[in-house]
């Protein structure tokens, strides 16, 4: 293996760092489910919204392994923990 290939860094996938980064320092907000589907693939997506200094916002997320356990949780009407980031609110995790 050549010197090059040992030194190189994997590159690590910017969604998953970017929702690392939500969950361990993004500020704690309520959200509220508005739609709930499934992709071609099975995942589980919803769609979600919440208000931060009086603007509200509206995302969507594909629910990884672990959050796909609380699937009831997340019926439309469902209030749900999301973590977003104060500076750019739009930047939103579902805890």
């Amino acid at each position: 293996m050549s010197l090059l290939a040992r030194l190189r860094r994997k590159k690590e996938d910017p969604e998953i760092a970017r929702r690392a980064l939500l969950r361990r320092a993004g500020r704690l907000g309520d959200a509220i489910v508005v739609d709930k589907t499934n992709d071609v693939a099975g995942y589980l997506n919803i769609t979600y919204v919440y208000n931060v200094g009086g603007a509200e916002y509206e995302a969507s997320q594909s629910i990884d392994s672990e959050q796909s356990q609380r699937e009831p949780d997340c019926l439309p009407g469902a209030r749900i923990a999301i973590r977003y980031d104060p500076h750019r609110p739009a930047n939103s995790v579902v805890v």
